[in-house]
């Protein structure tokens, strides 16, 4: 009981002089002082900072009222709203403060504008949650039957990590005739026990002695712990150990390398022989922790480093030693050794961001707040004299406040998100210790986005080839934009410009997706009737103020093979590909039959046109030039020769899918005074028809004079009704091709229609690629020079059969 009185007396005295500490020194420490038991539920109310230092709660959220600076910022939080400092988390005094009998953690609050800073010292008061507990749960002893009473055995210490009156109070012994238990107090809340024994052992009459021993805490309800002790009686060794000094100690920097002696002890032993031999241990006392960072030598005594010391873990130790003999029942004397740690500047300067905003808005005036910053060292004196910068090359700049190692992060210059959207700052913390260290902490701050940048168009103009007969209502193209701001202010819509321009007919044709800017065609487009057209899209962001740009958009329409070839002749009178040749028997190979005329809408190579003999009655008898669509005969006819040829001619583009038609000649071999007769119905039905032939003739050929192509017309008529006299001439003639008069014969009904025109000589071709689908001609009068001349063939299929038809009664 006199013990647990005087640790109460001094616990109270500890905190009566802490309080006049924090009198004294009321500026420079914790100006607010809390007290709340350990193990405290999540959310449990300390106190009310806020009304203590007389602030109004309703601002409280406005100047930005934090906790800073602190190891133990973790466990408490303060409501903005009311100022109220709440626990956060589990408080576990013992894992705090280890064995500090008051517990206080200190904080540090910030008001940020205007800057203040307030210190509030929060004791934690202990507990009484752990039992003690001895190191081992049997302990055992030999002590010689010539031990003298009062002599002195130390056990191991029991430990109870709470704290105050929760600790270890008292040790109680089983109840017995030989020993007793005597408390010696090493420091705060240390109490080591020994076994004295009070009575002589007689080894003959009891030789182990079984022992209970009892380490009590002051709790209420009180806890305890309990180690078996078995004493093993031996005989006799009655000098122990002592050592040369009374007092140990020794001062060694942190971090010493591994090796390192820091201390020797020295005892010495009266008795002569193994009894009179010193040995050194570890007391019990010292734990896993402190033999891994010290080693001791059994022989010589000596301390030595054997871990890594480190000032701020901890700043001093105090190492138990025992000195035993080596006799058969040994004796022990123990000895406290103080190695105190000196700082050496090992710890880089820390840097703390509060108050962090880590998004500013790029239209920002210079000045303007991003961040807290404080920094702290853990080490010690001039070590922890810390200064911290930043890079000349940015656009920031540090502020110190009135308090010691507090910045205020600001900016220095206007900021453009296009040019640096983030922008990583680089602090430095340098302190004052030899050699100095340093450290720097990168923060990242992000620009956020105004509406300052009109949307952009990827290409200006834009140009687009868009195939003809395209399926109306889907897409055909699309156009993009995009803006160098972000998010809302970035979002481009589009949409088309109906009155921009001279060629907005063409735009109600078309629909654009607002959102993707992907254009639609509302109707199918046709290459013969459109080739071109241009248009306007508007470019439209989401920001305020609206910002909006327009591109100009060309569009080609592409030509496809939509058109099969029209055969302009050989034609009957309902319009089908069907005509009738007549021709004498006796004419020469080579002679033209006839020609297939036929015209394509399309251009290029979908308006190329092919020839050829789809079907024959006789392959020996004729032949069809693929490009100009002539027939001609193959070899002279034979008595043996049928009378009446049929012949199916296949006319084809060039295109990727071919289209086509076909014609059917029948060719009527006749004799030749048939062929003279079936000339003079020529003749006649030509005159008949004289003016409208001229109409056309005129319209076709454009530059020709009427006058002219009235001539050729009467010389082709009076060609063709020569007598028979011509005849002769005719058949007789080797170098006659055919060429001046040629006629096709068709039936529709009861009618019968002659095409009468100029033959076209073996040379003439189609030009490939020609919109007009011109027919090039080699002139017989300027074969000599080259001249070709050329005819041109109308585009109408009306108005060319039309031309080429003559109605025969």
């Amino acid at each position: 009981m006199g013990h647990k009185r005087l640790g109460a007396w001094r616990e109270r005295w500890q905190r009566l002089v802490f309080v006049a500490l924090l009198l004294f020194f009321k500026g420079s420490f914790a100006q607010i002082r809390y007290s709340i038991s350990e193990e405290m539920k999540d959310g449990t109310v300390v106190g009310n900072i806020a009304k203590d230092l007389g602030t109004d709660p309703r601002t409280l959220k406005e100047r930005g009222f934090r906790i800073v600076s602190s190891s133990r910022d973790s466990l408490f939080q303060i409501d903005q709203n009311d100022g109220i400092l709440y626990v956060k988390g589990k408080i576990d005094r013992e894992e705090i403060c280890e064995r500090s009998s008051v517990c206080l953690i200190n904080l540090k609050t910030v008001l940020e504008n205007p800057l203040e800073i307030h210190y509030v010292a929060v004791e934690v008061v202990d507990v009484n949650d752990h039992a003690p507990s001895f190191p081992e749960r049997e302990k055992r002893l030999e002590i010689s039957e010539s031990a003298m009473p009062g002599a002195r055995y130390q056990l191991p210490a029991a430990r109870d990590p709470d704290g105050g009156t929760n600790s270890i109070q008292m040790y109680k012994l089983s109840t017995n005739d030989h020993f007793r238990i005597d408390v010696k107090e090493r420091g705060e809340d240390r109490k080591m026990p020994f076994l004295i024994l009070q009575k002589s052992l007689d080894r003959e009459s009891k030789k182990i002695h079984k022992l209970l021993l009892t380490a009590v805490d002051g709790g209420r309800p009180p806890k305890s712990g309990t180690m078996e002790i078995t004493v093993d009686v031996l005989d006799v060794n009655d000098n122990m150990p002592v050592f040369t000094k009374d007092v140990y100690s020794a001062t060694l920097n942190e971090n010493s390398p591994l090796g390192t002696t820091v201390i020797q002890v020295n005892a010495t032993d009266l008795d002569n022989g193994p009894s009179g031999e010193v040995f050194y241990t570890f007391g019990n006392d010292v734990d896993s922790k402190m033999r891994k960072l010290f080693d001791l030598d059994p022989i010589t005594g000596k301390i030595i480093v054997k871990g890594n010391l480190d000032f701020e873990e901890q700043k001093s130790y105090e190492i138990d030693i025992q000195a035993s003999d080596r006799g058969p029942v040994p004796l022990t004397a123990d000895k406290s050794v103080t190695i105190k740690i000196i700082d050496v500047n090992d710890n880089v300067p820390e840097i703390d961001v509060t108050s962090f905003s880590s998004a500013i808005a790029e239209d920002s005036r210079p000045g303007t707040t991003v961040a807290l910053i404080s920094v702290h060292d853990l080490d010690d004196g001039q070590n922890a004299k810390v200064s911290l910068s930043l890079p000349n090359d940015t656009a920031f700049k540090l502020m110190p406040s009135t308090q010691d190692n507090i910045y205020s992060l600001v900016t220095n210059s206007l900021l453009d998100r296009e040019d640096v959207y983030e922008h990583d700052i680089v602090m430095v913390a340098k302190d004052a210790g030899e050699p100095s260290l340093s450290s720097h902490k990168t923060i990242k701050v992000i620009v956020s986005d105004v509406n300052d940048n009109s949307p952009e168009f990827l290409l200006t103009p834009y140009t687009f080839y868009l195939a003809e007969n395209n399926i109306p209502g889907k897409s055909v193209f699309s156009v993009s934009a995009f803006d160098r701001d972000l998010n809302e202010n970035a979002l481009v819509n589009y949409q088309i410009c109906r009155d921009c321009g001279d060629d907005s007919k063409h735009t109600s044709t078309l629909n654009i997706n607002s959102e993707n800017g992907m254009v639609y065609a509302l109707k199918s487009f046709d290459f013969e009737t459109v080739k071109s057209f241009q248009f306007h899209v508007l470019a439209t962001d989401s920001g305020t103020p609206v910002r909006s740009t327009n591109v100009t958009i060309t569009v080609f329409i592409l030509d496809q093979n939509d058109n099969s070839p029209l055969i302009l002749s050989p034609l009957s009178s309902n319009g089908s590909a069907e005509g009738v040749e007549e021709i004498p028997r006796n004419v020469n190979a080579g002679h033209l039959v006839a020609k297939v005329r036929a015209y394509d809408l399309d251009v290029g190579y979908n308006g190329w046109l092919l020839f050829s003999l789809q079907e024959v009655s006789d392959h020996t008898l004729f032949s069809l030039d693929r490009y100009t669509g002539q027939i001609r005969t193959l070899r002279p006819f034979t008595e043996t020769d049928e009378a009446q040829h049929k012949l199916v001619i296949l006319v084809k583009d060039n295109g990727n899918v071919s289209l086509s038609a076909t014609a059917t000649v029948l060719v009527n071999v006749v004799e030749p005074k048939e062929a003279f007769a079936a000339s003079d119905v020529k003749g006649s039905l030509k005159d008949e028809d004289e003016n409208n032939v001229t109409f056309y003739l005129v319209i076709t050929l454009g530059s020709v004079s009427t006058l002219f192509l009235i001539s050729i017309i009467v010389l082709i008529v009076m060609q063709c009704s020569k007598s028979t006299d011509y005849s002769s001439k005719y058949l007789q003639d080797p170098t006659y091709d055919g060429t001046l008069c040629h006629s096709i014969q068709y039936r529709s009904g009861d009618k019968r229609y002659m095409l009468v025109g100029p033959r076209m000589s073996i040379g003439s071709t189609i030009v490939p690629g020609s919109n007009g689908n011109t027919l090039v001609v080699p002139d017989r009068r300027s074969r000599a020079s080259g001249e070709v001349s050329t005819l041109p063939i109308t585009d109408t299929y009306t108005e060319t059969r039309e031309f080429l038809r003559v109605s025969i009664l």
